[in-house]
């Protein structure tokens, strides 16, 4: 099972120069794994930047995926996850989703750099998000 987080969405959308790293675990819909966490943050950047329309197409795409909303259990262990790791909140919902899945977590977020089941793509230079 594969998770893309945010960053990850959004250089693919954006077809950045990591995008091409993505497009793997976003090609198997059938193995990917969605936090909801992940199509608030992705809607919230392309709403701002872009437009609705442009947002809820995206929405659409990552809705081919099993999309997971957080719950208690998954809360509890995002906490935990946040503290042990000092994560931001998305980061550890997206990291406790992950491991509930056993599912890889594909990202460009150097938040997660030195955890396991981690492929980390650093950013190329002058790339926001």
């Amino acid at each position: 099972m594969n998770i893309v987080d945010s960053s990850g969405w959004l250089a693919y959308f954006a077809d950045e120069p990591n995008a091409r790293y993505f497009v793997p675990p976003l090609s198997v819909s059938a193995l990917l794994v969605v936090p909801t966490i992940t199509i608030y943050e992705v809607f919230k950047v392309i709403l701002r930047e872009s437009s609705e329309n442009e947002a809820l197409q995206a929405v659409v795409a990552m809705q081919k995926g099993m999309v997971v909303d957080l719950n208690t259990p998954l809360a509890i262990a995002a906490s935990r996850l946040s503290l042990e790791h000092n994560l931001p909140m998305a980061d550890s919902i997206i990291l406790a989703t992950a491991q509930e899945f056993k599912a890889i977590v594909w990202t460009q977020d150097s938040d997660f750099k030195n955890l396991g089941k981690v492929k980390y793509f650093p950013r190329k230079q002058g790339m926001a998000n």
